[in-house]
């Protein structure tokens, strides 16, 4: 089972040199962020699992399950909904009993009829914990409305839509459902989450930072919290998350460099200003051995 109270990471695809999915570095990617706190979230944005093919998906989640997480998610929303049905169906064949991670189709300016229908469809097929990834930018400018959200908890119930991640910002404050996880997708909103009754957070950042993430989940410390927040402004100040983070984590392991496009490599100018904005509040990457 999935326990939503926690922190998470999006965690990073690993690639080999043909560019096809590195499953081994992948997996051990979130073992040794898992063992400083912070659990994964596999086949996210931040995973670039749009870009990635239904085999490999497939390969990853099976290799995944047979690894003792302590507490983990899976995305497997896809854009067609007879592909999401198969990841789903195929997770808990192999024998995946926690939630699953979907954000709505990426195309059709869709409405809240027609994201209602995607979700209707995949419980009406396979049944299962569904968390909403509720995520503007990447799901063709739809932002989930407390209202859908709303209709699909009294339709199906609590015990199936469990949660939701809002990188969007139009649930996360206003919503109110008793006994449903709300996961900000920013550690910057982690604490007043928590204090509105929030489960935690989903970020591409955790896993940068994953024992600082978890102390502050634990402890609420003002001073740690401020300086968590100062790592995720220097990534966001980028203006490229995801390739942002796999420049900082390649500065330790040059396998991270890959990337599937059309993602590309972070500028040399703003590798300098992540760096330098890094050293202002003193925090230095890990650097691989000379």
């Amino acid at each position: 089972m999935t326990n939503l109270n926690a922190v998470f990471s999006a965690s990073v695809s690993m690639l080999n040199a043909d560019l096809s999915l590195d499953v081994g570095g992948t997996i051990e990617h979130a073992l040794k962020v898992e063992k400083e706190g912070v659990f994964p979230a596999f086949l996210g944005s931040t995973s670039m699992s749009q870009l990635l093919g239904i085999t490999e998906k497939k390969k990853l989640i099976k290799e995944v399950l047979k690894h003792s997480f302590q507490n983990l998610l899976i995305g497997t929303g896809c854009n067609s909904l007879g592909d999401t049905i198969n990841l789903i169906r195929y997770s808990q064949e192999q024998g995946y009993k926690g939630a699953f991670l979907i954000m709505n189709p990426a195309y059709y300016s869709p409405e809240d009829s027609g994201v209602y229908n995607f979700f209707s469809n995949i419980q009406k097929t396979v049944p299962c914990k569904i968390v909403l990834y509720n995520f503007s930018k990447l799901g063709a400018g739809y932002a989930f409305s407390p209202e859908i959200v709303k209709k699909l908890v009294e339709e199906y119930g609590v015990d199936t839509f469990v949660g939701m991640k809002d990188s969007t910002g139009s649930c996360w404050k206003n919503l109110k459902i008793d006994n449903f996880n709300m996961l900000v997708g920013n550690e910057i909103n982690l604490l007043k989450n928590l204090e509105l009754g929030g489960a935690g957070c989903i970020s591409a950042t955790t896993q940068i930072c994953p024992a600082l993430a978890k102390k502050v989940f634990e402890k609420k410390d003002e001073k740690d919290f401020q300086k968590m927040c100062q790592i995720r402004f220097a990534f966001d100040a980028t203006g490229d998350l995801v390739t942002a983070v796999h420049y900082f984590l390649s500065l330790r392991d040059a396998r991270y460099e890959k990337m599937l496009p059309p993602l590309i490599s972070l500028s040399k100018e703003k590798q300098k200003k992540l760096l330098r904005d890094l050293e202002k509040i003193g925090f230095y990457p890990e650097r691989k051995a000379a």
